[in-house]
């Protein structure tokens, strides 16, 4: 029973298409797909914790205003 074999696959596959629509499938990818693209953006966007980043030293320029 835990052997799904490649008619089975083809078969969940056309359900799966009579349920939701070829539309829907590929929105459903698309969606997902610039989700995976915003987070590895976001994942490549992040500075090392050692680094010093000028424009969040806000804490700095407000003592030195007062």
């Amino acid at each position: 029973m835990g052997n799904i074999g490649w008619t089975g696959i083809i078969i969940i596959a056309i359900l799966i298409v009579i349920l939701f629509g070829k539309g829907k499938i590929s929105s459903i990818m698309g969606d997902l797909a610039k989700g995976i693209k915003s987070f590895k953006k976001g994942m490549s966007d992040d500075n090392p914790s050692g680094t010093d980043d000028p424009k969040n030293n806000s804490d700095n320029s407000n003592s030195e205003n007062k």
